[in-house]
C-alpha cells in the first residue's frame, strides 16, 4: 500500500509533468481551478490549485475533503502511484470505477487530454 509521502510524491511529479504539456493537454493544464485528491485507503486528502499548468499551494489533510474544490479526485493511493507512472491507464481505473473524478462538464472536456 502507497505511502502518504509516496501520494504527495506522485502529484508533485503529476505537477511536473502538467509544466511539460503541450498542445491540448498544455491549454488544459492552463486551467486555475480548485483541485481535490482523497486517497480513500489512507483516508487522507491532498488539496491546492491547479494554475499556471501546475499544481500549487498542495496541503495534506486527515480524512475527506474539507471543502468542495472544483475538480474533486477519489482513488487509492497504489492507483495514484501507478497513474503517475504509467502502469495504469487512466481511462481503464475510472471505467472500473477506481478512481473516480466529479467536476463540471466543461472542466471534464477539458481535462481529458490531461488524464
Amino acid at each position: 500500500m502507497a505511502t502518504a509521502l509516496e501520494c504527495r510524491e506522485a502529484l508533485t511529479t503529476f505537477s511536473e509533468n502538467l509544466g511539460k504539456a503541450s498542445g491540448n493537454a498544455h491549454a488544459a493544464a492552463q486551467l486555475d481551478r480548485s483541485l481535490s485528491c482523497w486517497i480513500t485507503d489512507l483516508d487522507v486528502t491532498f488539496t491546492g490549485r491547479l494554475r499556471d499548468g501546475r499544481i500549487q499551494e498542495l496541503v495534506e489533510a486527515p480524512g475527506r475533503p474539507a471543502a468542495k474544490a472544483q475538480i474533486r479526485l477519489a482513488l487509492a493511493g497504489d492507483d495514484l502511484v501507478a497513474m503517475v507512472d504509467g502502469s495504469l491507464h487512466f481511462a481503464k481505473a475510472w471505467g472500473s470505477g477506481r478512481v473516480k473524478v466529479e467536476a463540471s462538464i466543461l472542466d471534464l472536456l477539458k481535462l481529458r487530454s490531461l488524464l
